[in-house]
């Protein structure tokens, strides 16, 4: 009987026609007003907001009507609008290697550096020039426990004549000069995923929720990845627990999954699900809808904050491949989501603003989950701001993470009482469905509990207990403050 649902959702057509009224194509007829919106990642230029229109048949985007940020920088400054929203001209212009990223940073750098705005070690103050900068970089990368990949987007929305103090780059590329050590709790499984992993790419912790870990590839790699123990290419410091995105290593999951009727919902992730291709993301999506138990699934993605391009290209299968299976998900009574991962209001351009306007007229929901980070989104006006972003482009804030206690980003932690405060300034100042739960992953496998929940914190020794009894019981759980608060 659900296969034959599934056959019928499948006439259902992959794209649900659009609203006159909205943004669905970048062959729809736009006009842009231009309003002042502030800087964006150091730029002091106006940037054009968009303004729904009714689409015109023959149409085209003015290649003059948008802010052609990517253009700052040097390498691309000669590259077109439609060339840089090619999906495939952003895969094979990304860098991967170390050595791409150093010559990157000695072509874009200024000369001189400004000064750390906030320095704990007081060890910044010798990066004052160009080669300065770049040689930190170079050290910070050998000790690193994630290796570098970035797209062309993240770059391009850096502000690199202020570079140790941009928060796209602190979240991407270390600086080893910043670097802390390791807090003396802090491993790179801290969440112990591998113990609640029954067969090997799948964890089963929570009684009714099940994450499947498809692939271990990103489009950019996090300096502070929770899954640094397995996600990227081997390291100096990590030798990385590699998930291969093969049908023969999800049949596993699949098996396991279908014989769990207490599991209803799946998280597909990994590494990230953009990097997918459409066959698999397709293969996997309606494998979870043939059976009959799971009744809710998202794809987690940084893909529209990191490369929102392929979004909106249509020479690439990927939106079409989702699109469809939210279609389908929402016949047969089943939610298919994107769950995606915003951490600063510089991220958001006005092809990210296409992207999500795309993804709502098309009815796919989309969620976000943030993680607080030191020097990024640590204060109230940044985050009460992208919360704003988010919830203006119909993506729900889902969570503000604290975060976890992996090894290598004890330069990007806070200490609990921050995220504390935080909930609490930005609460009431924002609708109740538009305001994230604000949650800590407890370590040692007590799951997300609300940051404001803790069993006892003492802001001075930095200890917090926490307990969990729908998923441990009685255990009690630590959390860590920074030692360098």
């Amino acid at each position: 009987m659900l296969k034959q649902q599934i056959s019928n959702a499948s006439r259902i057509p992959s794209r649900v026609p659009a609203p006159q009224h909205c943004i669905v194509d970048l062959r729809a007829s736009l006009r842009y007003s231009s309003t002042t919106a502030g800087n964006q990642a150091g730029s002091g230029s106006q940037r054009r907001t968009p303004v729904l229109t009714v689409p015109t048949t023959g149409d085209t985007v003015d290649p003059g009507s948008q802010i052609q940020y990517w253009r700052r920088v040097g390498i691309w400054s000669d590259v077109d609008e439609r060339l840089f929203l090619s999906h495939r001209w952003q895969t094979r212009n990304g860098i991967d290697k170390r050595g791409k990223l150093l010559d990157f940073l000695s072509s874009v750098l200024p000369e001189k550096i400004p000064p750390a705005k906030r320095d704990i070690l007081g060890q910044t103050a010798r990066i004052r020039t160009r080669a300065a900068f770049v040689k930190d970089v170079e050290d910070g990368m050998q000790v690193a426990p994630m290796s570098v990949r970035l797209t062309p987007h993240v770059l391009s929305v850096a502000d690199w004549t202020d570079p140790i103090n941009d928060p796209i780059r602190r979240q991407f590329i270390p600086l080893k000069s910043t670097l802390l050590p390791d807090h003396p709790k802090a491993v790179y499984d801290s969440l112990h995923e591998d113990d609640d992993s029954p067969v090997h790419g799948l964890v089963h912790r929570y009684p009714d929720k099940a994450l499947f870990l498809a692939t271990s590839i990103c489009p950019v790699y996090c300096r502070f990845c929770t899954r640094s123990y397995a996600v990227g290419l081997d390291t100096e410091s990590v030798k990385k627990a590699s998930l291969k995105p093969k049908r023969s290593h999800w049949e596993t999951m699949f098996d396991y999954i279908e014989k769990t009727p207490a599991i209803q919902d799946v998280v597909v992730s990994g590494g990230d699900s953009y990097l997918l291709q459409p066959d698999q993301l397709q293969l996997i999506g309606e494998r979870l809808l043939s059976i009959p138990h799971i009744k809710r699934f998202r794809f987690a993605t940084k893909g529209l904050a990191v490369s929102p391009v392929r979004i909106l290209d249509r020479a690439d299968g990927w939106t079409d491949a989702f699109v469809d299976l939210s279609n389908k998900g929402r016949a047969l009574g089943k939610q298919v989501a994107m769950h995606t991962h915003f951490n600063h209001p510089s991220e958001v351009t006005w092809i990210t603003e296409l992207a999500a306007r795309y993804l709502f007229a098309q009815g796919v929901i989309v969620r976000n989950q943030t993680v607080l980070l030191r020097g990024v989104n640590d204060d109230v006006r940044t985050m009460s701001t992208l919360i704003r972003k988010l919830a203006d482009l119909n993506i729900t804030p889902y969570y503000v993470y604290q975060s976890d206690m992996v090894k290598g980003i004890e330069d990007l932690r806070t200490p609990l009482s921050t995220i504390i405060e935080l909930e609490k300034q930005i609460r009431g100042s924002i609708a109740g469905f538009m305001m994230p739960s604000f949650v800590v992953d407890v370590p040692g496998g007590g799951g997300k509990r609300l940051a404001n929940s803790f069993e006892s914190y003492d802001p001075k020794t930095g200890v917090s207990t926490w307990k969990a009894p729908g998923v441990a019981g009685d255990q009690t759980f630590e959390y860590h403050d920074p030692i360098r608060a």
